[in-house]
């Protein structure tokens, strides 16, 4: 049986999927979802949690899925971005898995934190040329080539180049990738900006999460085909 394990840095993420395929909970330390021949697991911010993952059954393809900030300007919220190199800051690179029927094209950065602002994507862009940038796909692709799985990553902007995305709103999820509305609050009552900061971050969200829902049922039917 041919099977897709599709790793989310957060639970929000996690659960997007799993509704779009109408997945299950299932048990165990780890936000999962599964049913047949999927399983989506929520592995943490940089993927934290990510070795505390069991999988008893290979899959035939590990899938790193969900939101990422666009370093191009010409990406919009909710473009999807299905890479063909994930590289870091540190000069390590990757080259992803094929994950049809979608073509693979350009570089994914992963980063070690938030990118806050405009500028700082734009010198990102110019630096690596990069087309988005997230934290756990690095780590995620780092993890599947260790044990000789096969690793893709499908994405889907959330946040435009002309906006990053402020570390008070950062802040309201957790390490462990569970949403801290509390943090939320406290960012607009400490920065009234924030506010608006919020509002625009969230639709990037909403518009983002079904393309990525979307690529990935596509992705299943292909690899069982």
């Amino acid at each position: 049986m041919r099977r897709l394990l599709v790793l989310t840095a957060t639970e929000m993420e996690a659960q997007a999927v799993a509704r779009h395929l109408g997945l299950t909970r299932l048990g165990g330390a780890l936000p999962r979802f599964g049913q047949g021949r999927v399983e989506v697991a929520c592995v943490g911010l940089r993927a934290v949690r990510l070795d505390g993952l069991a999988v008893t059954e290979p899959p035939a393809l590990v899938v790193s899925a969900g939101l990422c900030g666009a370093l191009d300007p010409s990406l919009a919220a909710g473009a999807l971005v299905v890479p063909a190199t994930v590289t870091t800051a540190g000069g390590d690179a990757w080259t992803t898995a094929p994950a049809p029927p979608m073509a693979r094209q350009g570089t994914l950065l992963s980063v070690d934190r938030v990118v806050e602002t405009a500028a700082a994507k734009s010198r990102l862009w110019l630096e690596t040329a990069a087309l988005a940038v997230d934290m756990e796909s690095a780590a995620i692709l780092r993890w599947a080539g260790a044990r000789g799985l096969p690793a893709a990553v499908v994405r889907a902007v959330s946040d435009p180049a002309g906006r990053g995305v402020p570390a008070d709103l950062a802040g309201a999820v957790a390490a462990d990738g569970r949403l801290r509305p509390m943090g939320a609050i406290g960012a607009v009552l400490a920065r009234p900006s924030a506010a608006a900061d919020a509002v625009a971050l969230r639709a990037g969200t909403r518009a983002a999460l079904p393309v990525v829902a979307a690529a990935l049922a596509r992705v299943l039917r292909a690899l069982t085909a």
